[in-house]
């Protein structure tokens, strides 16, 4: 399928403005995640999340809070976080409070009875229990703990791999693309306020896959037209390797793209989290592919391609002088 014939887009023209776009999108995420925090899942956090399905009708967040902060249900105050959970159709809400208990024994259900024995007695309306989740301080510090070196290992094995695959360039080159992705990612989920959940680290370890998929792509034929544009500018070599996979490049995205945003509007509340992150994430692998990526391996190679000395010539030359010596 051919969506392009023979493009020649100069890429590389823009990628000055990629990267302070890039910069300006992760400097604006990274002083949300100071600001307003990085807001954490119940599986990082350690707590007690209830799901509570109204029947009769739709429930009133302001209530149901007045209700958890009259009895002191999970010390009350702020550290309650009562939110709508899915579609407003579904009456459905959230009830999230900090673990305080013992990580043993009926004490991780407690908080669960008491939040819906609290808003059973303030009469706000009938409803039934959709769900609940509760995850201790030491589970979910193991769980924080795990998912950072999940990220670490696979970022430290994608440049060995690369490094080692092409050329030590090259796997910078992936390497700071993805931790890019990795940032911009985490920037959207932040100014979005969507949780940093299990969920979540799947979607980010995929797309950090995805990404390094598309970039190889693109690597492996800079590296066939290396050799066959040995006095070209690595500006030239770059380019149009990147216009020789864009079709693959689109195709491939846009199918992606496509699922997840499905997945995003009909895949339900529990899934929106991973959808949301790998939508961000297929867009920006495939922009740091093309921006980040081959322009780090520009910057670090310099503005000429390596010259392979071809041997034939040399042996011609070599002929030569010997008969000039006779």
């Amino acid at each position: 399928m051919q969506i392009f014939h023979n493009p020649n887009y100069n890429f590389l023209r823009w990628r000055w403005h990629a990267l302070i776009l890039s910069w300006i999108i992760i400097a604006a995420g990274i002083w949300v995640i100071y600001t307003k925090g990085l807001a954490l899942g119940v599986e990082f956090s350690g707590g007690t999340q209830v799901i509570l399905e109204f029947v009769d009708k739709p429930p009133n967040i302001d209530l149901i809070r007045s209700a958890l902060d009259a009895r002191k249900v999970g010390g009350g105050g702020q550290n309650i976080v009562v939110a709508r959970y899915g579609a407003e159709a579904e009456r459905r809400v959230m009830v999230r409070l900090p673990h305080t208990g013992e990580e043993q024994g009926t004490s991780l259900t407690r908080m669960a009875d008491e939040v819906e024995r609290a808003i059973k007695e303030a009469n706000i309306g009938a409803f039934k229990p959709a769900g609940s989740q509760v995850v201790g301080p030491i589970v979910g510090k193991e769980l924080t703990q795990k998912g950072f070196w999940a990220t670490v290992l696979s970022l430290a094995g994608l440049l060995v791999y690369i490094g080692f695959r092409f050329r030590l360039s090259f796997g910078i080159g992936a390497v700071v693309a993805t931790f890019h992705d990795l940032l911009v990612t985490l920037a959207f989920l932040a100014f979005f306020q969507y949780d940093m959940s299990l969920n979540v680290i799947a979607a980010i370890l995929t797309v950090t896959g995805y990404s390094t998929n598309d970039t190889i792509v693109i690597f492996d034929r800079v590296r066939e037209n290396l050799r066959g544009m040995r006095r070209d500018a690595i500006d030239e070599v770059v380019n149009r390797s990147v216009n020789q996979t864009l079709n693959r490049t689109i195709i491939t995205a846009g199918t992606v793209l496509m699922s997840v945003i499905a997945l995003f509007l009909w895949g339900g509340e529990v899934l929106k989290g991973f959808a949301f992150t790998m939508i961000v994430g297929t867009i920006t692998g495939t922009y740091s592919s093309v921006f980040i990526a081959a322009a780090i391996v520009t910057f670090w190679r310099g503005k000429t391609a390596p010259r392979v000395p071809v041997a034939a010539p040399a042996a011609v030359d070599a002929g030569s002088k010997k008969k000039n010596k006779r």
